[in-house]
This record gives structure tokens, sequence and C-alpha cells, in this order.
């Protein structure tokens, strides 16, 4: 066994992410990665990837690994408290990467600002914007759904979602764009730390607001009262943990929020048109028929990041301090060991257990937000435009680091 193991090719022969091939079909390459075995050393990256559902899930229920981007050997160095400015405050003290208790806690205690109640109330200050989008842009014969909603999409949606009024818009906008990038370890020291300056700008502007809110409480249905109703009933909760939060919806729903619309658009016009309805029937719906979007498009480059907080065994391993552990749940979504007729685009298709959001304590805390306002905007494009169509294939960008998106997406609208 040892013998057949060292006459395979080196793994980066079989997988990468960043080449022409993954791009036109990252399937075979996601296939072969996963029959390599259950952890499996990727030299380019130094990391290891888990790539088995079970393991994954089991490693994002108990939690066995760090989830802190400075934990990682390669970030920069942890400032000391005294050091911190807003953002390490809230990236590094409060609920994102605090200890597991209080996560869980935070988890707890904010139920209530992720209710179908609440959810419903958002989407009803959403659906105004997303409808004048459509008015601005009229009946073209042609238009590109990227540059002229998609990217306007995770703007409108948290900023509405939050309850940011509209005076800071233009200020909080940048941040928007750029939050993730603050920990993403792909990319330069000098693209992070301008991320981080954005962040911290946004951080002061959330203060504000919430300052400005608790001077005149009102009837406000919006995520940040929700949370500030929470806040007053929970002495544990205060109000990092709100900063926190809200830059983790901002983190949610911006660049993962503007790949969501694209490939939801082009799945639903690549495929039977039946499916158009069945996935829009409902908000739930369409909740189901996201995952099939999701997984039918293999959208995913890297994954979900963790690290090891000190020398361990897991798996089989030994991994050293700080050495990134990849979960890549994406590799199974074309083996038919998980789902039958993979090839087919089926909105009704079951999934059980339901993961694209992640799975047990660190489930996705904006998942049900991000699925709704992806339902508003699509039932607004079919509703406008009922014979809507690609007008062509469109070219995948190479540039991005985390996923395969789209240079642009023109639709013709035959209106």
């Amino acid at each position: 066994m040892a013998e057949a193991a060292q006459n395979l090719p080196p793994v980066q022969e079989i997988f990468d992410p960043h080449s022409q091939a993954y791009l036109n079909d990252p399937v075979p390459q996601c296939l072969a990665l996963a029959e390599r075995g259950p952890i499996v050393w990727y030299e380019p990256w130094q990391a290891w990837i888990v790539t088995r559902m079970e393991d994954i899930m089991a490693c994002w229920k108990e939690e066995p690994l760090s989830s802190d981007f400075y934990d990682w050997e390669f970030a920069p160095r942890r400032p000391p408290a005294d050091e911190w400015s807003n953002f390490e405050r809230a990236m590094i003290g409060h609920s994102l990467l605090a200890d597991h208790d209080h996560h869980r806690l935070v988890r707890r205690v904010t139920a209530p600002a992720f209710s179908r109640n609440v959810v419903d109330a958002i989407q009803a200050k959403i659906e105004p914007d997303v409808r004048r989008l459509f008015d601005e842009l009229g009946t073209p014969a042609v238009f590109d759904y990227k540059a002229e909603i998609a990217e306007h999409i995770p703007f409108i949606s948290i900023t509405r979602m939050v309850g940011i009024p509209e005076k800071y818009w233009p200020e909080i906008k940048q941040v928007i764009m750029t939050f993730t990038a603050a920990w993403n370890p792909t990319i330069s020291d000098e693209e992070r730390e301008s991320a981080r300056q954005d962040s911290n700008r946004a951080i002061d502007i959330i203060r504000k607001v919430i300052n400005e809110r608790r001077g005149r409480p009102g009837n406000e249905d919006d995520f940040l009262s929700t949370l500030l109703k929470i806040e007053a009933q929970n002495p544990e909760f205060e109000e990092w943990d709100i900063i926190t939060l809200i830059l983790a919806l901002i983190g949610a729903g911006s660049d993962t929020t503007l790949v969501a619309q694209q490939w939801s658009v082009y799945a639903l016009l690549k495929n039977d048109r039946d499916q158009i309805a069945k996935a829009l029937a409902s908000p739930d719906a369409f909740a189901n028929a996201f995952c099939e979007i999701n997984r039918w498009g293999v959208s995913s480059k890297m994954g979900f990041a963790r690290y090891a907080p000190h020398d361990m065994e897991f798996m089989g391993q030994h991994l050293r301090k700080g050495v990134m552990v990849l979960m890549m749940p994406h590799l199974k979504d074309y083996n038919p060991a998980y789902y039958d007729n993979p090839e087919q685009f089926d909105v009704e298709r079951v999934f059980d257990p339901e993961v694209m959001f992640g799975y047990g304590p660190r489930y996705c805390i904006g998942a049900s937000l991000a699925k709704r306002q992806l339902y508003l905007t699509l039932t607004e494009l079919f509703r406008r435009f009922p014979d809507i169509e690609l007008a062509e294939e469109p070219e995948k960008d190479p540039d991005d680091h985390n996923a395969v998106v789209f240079k642009k997406l023109l639709l013709k609208t035959n209106a």
C-alpha cells in the first residue's frame, strides 16, 4: 500500500484550483483529490485538506481546531491587548473568535435575531431597494447582471438588514467590499492591512449608530434593534458582541453574496426552465434550491480554514502548531456515493443534513438572511423578465482567490 502511494503523482499535479482546467471543470480535480484519502497534505498552501464530509462535520461539531486567524503559523503577529485597535477588539476579544463557551452563549441568546419574523421584516426593508434597482435598469435588450444588479445587492442587503441609516452608506460601503480580506490567508500583508483599516472605520460608524439608536429607541425591527433588546436582557452579552455579529454579517454577506448571485442566475438559466418555477415557489423552496445551485456549480476553490492550536494528533496525522487545516465539503458534490445522479440539476433534491452554511456551533449565523435576499432578487428578476436567457456563455475570472466567478454575466431580456 505504501509503495502504491509513493508511485502516485504529487497532489498539486491532480489538484490546482487556480488552473485553467479547474476553471473549465472543477469536478475531476475535486474527485481526484478526495480519492487521495481523508486528509491530504497540499504543499502549495502549506495546509492539510480534510476531504470527507463525515470528518468535516465532526470537526465543526467538536471544534478540536482553532478558527482564530492569528493562530495560523503565517499570520501577522497577534498584537497584545494594549495595542488593539477596534478591529482586534472585535475579532480577537469577542464572539467570532472567542472561547467556545462564550461563542455558544452568543449563539443561544441571539437566536431571536434570526427568527422567521425578523427575516420577514428585513425582507420588507430590502424589497423597495431591490425594485428600485430594477427600475433604474429599465428594459434593456441585453445587460450585465453582475455589474447592474449583483454587485449592488450585498451593500443594499447589509445596510438594510443591520439598520444603518443612509447618511452613513457612503462611508461604510468600502468595508462591505473588502472586509473578508482582513483575514484572508492568500493575499498580501498590504492588502490585508488596508482591509483592516477599512474595518476600523466601519466599526467607528457602527458604534456611532448604536449610540444614536440608544438615544432614540424606537420600534425598528432591524437586526441591530433586535440585538440591543437582547443586550438589555443578557448581562453577559455586550456591545462588542453586537459589533462582532454585525461584522460577521458583513463578512458572510459581501463577496460570498456576490458569488451566490452570479451562480444562482447562471444555474437556473443553464438548466431546464421548469426548475425556475420550482425554485422560486416559496422562500423555503428556494432555500433548498440554493443548496442544489451551490452543489451543481462547485464554485469553491478553498474551503473553511482552521488552525492547529498546538502540536497535536489529528485524523492519524501529526499537526505542528499553527498549521492550516482546510475543510472542503464541496469535494463531495459530484460524488455518487453522496448524491444520486450528481450530473442532474434538481432543485428539489433532498439534502440531509444541509451543510452548505456549515454545521454545529459554527453554522453561519446569516444563512437564513442570505437565502432570503437571494430569493427576493431572483423573484424580481424573473417577474420582470420571464423570458430572460443567457446572452452568451460567461467567461470565468481566473483572478479570484476564493471562488470560480464570472467576469460578467450578460443576459438577454427578450422584453
